[in-house]
């Protein structure tokens, strides 16, 4: 196997332009606090922006709403104060030139000859600012903002000593979400000379304290000559806790030891999977896919294991890691899945971390940020999340506790005093078998079921079977006997008058009465989340026979997806057919009829193929997709989505996608190297073998063969995996 360095082989700046809104600074895995560029994106940095605002601590990777941190922002200046605290006005201009981004480190040179570092530990973003010879150099430490869009409502600062700032930024939680506090605190690695605060009433040099409402806020200090490092360390749960992550991680490290710890932590995980390449950008673009994946949920508790959860309260987590931040209607299809499977350990954490939002919060989320649920997108996603992390065996000891709040999330509707949305639809949904289309029905937060009650009837369905598969095996049998018949409802939505393209037969909007929504196009936007019926009919994986029925039957259901992904024009231009005849924009979800690779709705749809009996034209669908995966900035698919269409590409390179969610089965495809290697914590291995892999080609699988057995296959048991297993894959060029 190819033995270089994984740390070499990862480029930070992909998915820095066009949306993918990752960020290219440094972090620890799964790390609380970073260190990164700030300039004029609300994600923070953007790659063709020509000026940083400062070095922020706190950011999310791939995330499309706009309040996104980018908290406590540094940034080094020399010559004097500028004229103005605004960070809009006071930005550096920077160069590409020497700009270096790879996990755990990033280098930058800022104008007037100031060259900044960062790198960090798991609750710590960490940065070393170079001035030029001779010449002293002042931070300008601000908390009054954050990355654009973040407002900050409120925010203190403190000179504690020579080395020390404290402080905290209230700012309001993502897509809306309500206002949170973040603790942190800074510590330099010699003193300084100079200080002063500023506030909206102006600067104040020896002034000691600021704090108030909304507006600029900040300090800065001022350093003799030299290299200067900051240490700035964050918690939630108070400001001792910030300080006592500080020194728990930093104390008495060099810039130098922290950035190596850091890339040695990065080293450990990134080598869970190996390929055989000789290609620089295709290694790139994998790795920094992985290392895309391994940022996210972020470590939620301190270093001493204290939290603030859901019920606002102090918890502690002894012995294992409370995770926060999670994107389940993105992270449910793809990126859960991959995480079960090579970090089993975070894995079990990640699931006892929900199970305790649901203790504390007194519900199950969707979009957990920090310690609040905001009620971000529709749909069920955390059935199929918490399902599929029982299936990979991470709710042992906590099945029951698992079962009870899932069967209450799927059963019922949150109390009006929640803070959680819930199912919404659950009281239209239970009684008629569909979440009725209303854009008047009320909402908590950013969204509602009913404002897309199609598309969340399909997800409830979905939720509803992977529940039913749970309930089974734990011995719940009339509660499986009514969500599998419940995983049925979305046939409800179809209706077998509407055509378009030569079809016949779409999902389709109910109102509360049970009437078709009307005027209707299958490629409208009424009813449906970020996506149209042209992309939702596929998300009835669980029933496929049905679909089937549905679409026509399986000659039908062929042609069918022909169209959605223009077939004929991949086979002979797939690089041009994928950027031509698909969805192309980031938010381009209505009007459409395409396959679109950007969002999350339709990414299992390439595996649809095989489960109609077609796999060979699975492989023909992903080899062309992969392609919209390169070295550069504008290098991922839409928003990453904390890492979720990191972990697609993971599984496409594979040749094995979690297609159906709680059952651990993998459909297979074509593997893009020759040959990958994934060590699994248990100590097995699963090697994938696939000589005549050639990315340049369309090619589809032939055979694959296993110690587990020796026939084509189209489904690999999750069982076999994680015994570790050898699967060769015999594959065929297709001539175009």
């Amino acid at each position: 196997m190819d033995a270089l360095d994984p740390i070499e082989s990862v480029n930070t700046f992909i998915g820095t332009k066009d949306e993918g809104n990752t960020f290219p600074g440094a972090s620890m895995p799964f790390g609380k606090a970073h260190s990164s560029p700030v300039g004029s994106h609300y994600a923070g940095y953007r790659y063709d922006d020509p000026v940083i605002r400062g070095f922020g601590h706190f950011f999310l990777s791939g995330a499309g709403c706009w309040e996104q941190g980018g908290l406590v922002p540094i940034l080094p200046v020399s010559g004097g104060l500028p004229s103005s605290f605004d960070h809009k006005r006071y930005g550096a201009r920077y160069t590409h030139d020497g700009e270096i981004g790879k996990p755990g480190y990033y280098k930058v040179k800022l104008d007037r000859d100031i060259t900044v570092e960062c790198t960090a530990t798991t609750r710590a973003g960490v940065e070393r600012y170079t001035f030029p010879s001779g010449t002293s150099g002042t931070l300008l430490v601000n908390v009054g903002q954050a990355n654009d869009k973040e407002p900050v409502s409120a925010s203190s600062i403190k000179v504690v000593d020579d080395r020390t700032i404290t402080g905290s930024v209230e700012t309001q939680a993502f897509c809306g979400g309500r206002p949170y506090v973040t603790h942190f605190t800074t510590r330099f690695d010699r003193p300084f000379r100079e200080f002063g605060t500023w506030s909206p009433s102006g600067a104040k040099p020896g002034q000691r304290e600021s704090a108030g409402g909304a507006g600029l806020r900040g300090a800065w200090v001022t350093f003799e000559p030299g290299p200067v490092t900051a240490c700035t360390a964050l918690s939630q749960v108070d400001a001792q806790g910030a300080t006592n992550n500080l020194e728990a991680e930093t104390a008495g490290k060099s810039f130098d030891e922290i950035r190596n710890e850091a890339q040695d932590a990065w080293r450990q995980e990134l080598c869970c999977i190996e390929i055989e390449t000789e290609d620089w950008d295709e290694r790139a673009v994998f790795y920094t896919a992985l290392y895309h994946v391994l940022l996210q949920p972020l470590t939620g508790s301190d270093a001493d294991g204290r939290y603030r959860g859901f019920d606002n309260q102090v918890h502690h987590a002894e012995d294992w890691t409370y995770y926060e931040y999670y994107s389940l209607w993105d992270t449910y299809r793809a990126h859960n899945q991959l995480l079960a499977l090579i970090r089993t350990q975070r894995s079990k954490d990640i699931a006892r971390s929900v199970l305790a939002i649901h203790e504390q919060g007194g519900w199950l989320p969707r979009w957990a940020f920090a310690n609040q649920e905001t009620n971000c997108m529709t749909g069920d996603p955390v059935t199929p999340f918490l399902v599929d992390l029982w299936r990979f065996g991470h709710l042992k000891g906590f099945e029951d506790q698992a079962y009870r709040a899932l069967l209450q999330n799927v059963d019922g509707v949150p109390p009006e005093s929640s803070r959680f949305q819930g199912r919404s639809g659950n009281p239209t949904y239970l009684a008629k078998g569909f979440v009725q289309y209303d854009k008047r029905f009320p909402k908590k937060g950013q969204d509602t079921d009913p404002h897309h009650g199609a598309s969340a009837t399909l997800e409830y369905a979905l939720a509803d079977a992977t529940l039913a598969i749970m309930a089974e095996e734990l011995g719940h049998k009339e509660d499986a006997e009514r969500l599998r018949k419940r995983g049925l409802n979305h046939r409800n939505l179809w209706d077998h008058s509407v055509a378009d393209r030569g079809f016949t037969g779409f999902p389709r909007p109910k109102l509360q009465n049970g009437a078709w929504l009307s005027p209707f196009t299958p490629q409208g936007a009424d009813g449906f989340h970020e996506g149209t019926a042209w992309q939702y009919q596929w998300l009835a994986q669980h029933d496929i026979n049905g679909l089937i029925t549905a679409l026509g039957g399986k000659a039908a259901a062929e042609a069918r997806l022909d169209d959605f992904f223009a077939y004929q024009d991949l086979l002979t231009d797939p690089k041009r057919t994928v950027r031509e005849k698909w969805v192309v924009g980031p938010y381009d979800y209505y009007n459409q009829f395409r396959y679109n690779p950007n969002n999350e709705p339709d990414l299992h749809a390439p595996w649809m193929y095989a489960l109609i009996g077609k796999p060979e034209k699975t492989s023909v669908v992903v080899r062309a997709a992969q392609t919209l995966f390169v070295n550069g900035p504008a290098g991922v698919t839409g928003n990453d989505d904390l890492g979720t269409m990191s972990a697609w590409y993971v599984f496409s390179v594979l040749g094995m996608y979690p297609a159906v969610p709680g059952t651990g089965e993998f459909v297979p495809h074509a593997p893009r190297f020759r040959r990958a290697v994934v060590h699994l914590e248990n100590g097995k291995d699963i090697v994938i073998k696939a000589e005549a892999a050639d990315t340049t080609k369309t090619q589809v699988v032939e055979r694959i063969r296993s110690g587990w057995l020796s026939r084509a296959k189209d489904r690999i048991e999750l069982a076999e995996l994680r015994s570790g297993t050898t699967l060769e894959v015999d594959l065929h060029t297709l001539s175009n």
